[in-house]
């Protein structure tokens, strides 16, 4: 299977694990329920979820076992995004090309949203399916624990309040990515570190290969959406294109330049090829979704 194909199977089977896992929205309270769906389902690139998948390639993870880690991601991600759109934080009116939840629905219930989709993604991670892979209960609690932080003050929620009190404020480079290493890459890199504990345990040197690549990707990440948020437009961005510029928040691309934010994002794609290297065709599926964040559009 080619690397398209490869991603849109597992685009499609994340969006049907979280179908399946969301509750219906026939189920009181309903409108919370469909609220939930509305924010969840029918777009994203489910960027964490390929991450995961393609990390489990490298431990021989069970199919089952990365669908709920991977839905588990995307849960945490969705009510990030939620609560970011609110008026107290980032006030935006689009995502994912459509009306934000609390447009659509109203910011009472978006609040909602997010407080719930995160307590669900931790009671999907809770109840992984069982397998033939001895996935120990001290392994169970360790994902939970990843989550756990990558989602807290050390962690997303962390990088957000630095990323609010920067506004206005000249950051220097390592502090910009002292940032970003909380709100975009906390979560990117427990996607890569989750998709890989849910199979047979990897070396240690392995693990610090992996953790190594983690962290490039998710400033791989960060570096690109600096990019496009002053290259690309609203439609093809699905969000309000510009936004961190008429915020005046600090940039990769505000504090570099863009030519030299691209040059770091190729520096960065080189590193993360770089650590995957010695884990050979295993981490072929790694190294495309590099190359994707890194050429991405949109």
């Amino acid at each position: 299977m080619d690397f398209p194909a490869w991603m849109a199977a597992m685009q499609q089977r994340s969006e049907e694990t979280l179908d399946r896992l969301l509750p219906a929205a026939t189920i009181a309270p309903q409108r919370l329920h469909q609220a939930m769906r509305y924010a969840t389902l029918g777009a994203g690139k489910r960027v964490r979820p390929l991450l995961c998948h393609a990390a489990g390639a490298l431990s021989k993870a069970e199919p089952q076992r990365l669908d709920n880690a991977a839905a588990a991601l995307e849960l945490i991600h969705v009510y990030s995004l939620v609560h970011d759109d609110l008026p107290c934080m980032d006030d935006d009116v689009l995502r994912r090309g459509k009306p934000t939840c609390h447009v659509e629905f109203d910011e009472a219930t978006a609040l909602l949203v997010g407080d719930a989709l995160q307590s669900l993604a931790f009671q999907v991670l809770a109840e992984q399916p069982s397998g033939n892979n001895e996935h120990t209960a001290a392994r169970q609690l360790e994902m939970l624990y990843l989550l756990a932080q990558a989602a807290g003050s050390r962690g997303m929620a962390g990088g957000q309040a630095i990323d609010l009190a920067a506004v206005d404020q000249q950051l220097s480079l390592a502090e910009l990515e002292f940032m970003h290493i909380h709100k975009t890459g906390a979560l990117i890199r427990a996607a890569v570190l989750l998709g890989a504990t849910c199979g047979k345990p990897l070396t240690d040197e392995a693990r610090r290969h992996l953790d190594h690549y983690a962290k490039i990707i998710g400033l791989l990440f960060q570096v690109i959406d600096d990019i496009l948020d002053s290259e690309a437009d609203t439609a093809t961005l699905g969000k309000t294109a510009g936004k961190d510029a008429a915020h005046n928040k600090p940039t990769y691309v505000s504090l570099l330049g863009l030519s030299q934010a691209k040059a770091k994002a190729a520096e960065l794609r080189g590193e993360a090829h770089a650590a995957l290297s010695s884990f050979g065709d295993a981490a072929r599926r790694l190294t495309e979704l590099t190359d994707y964040i890194c050429d991405r559009r949109f």
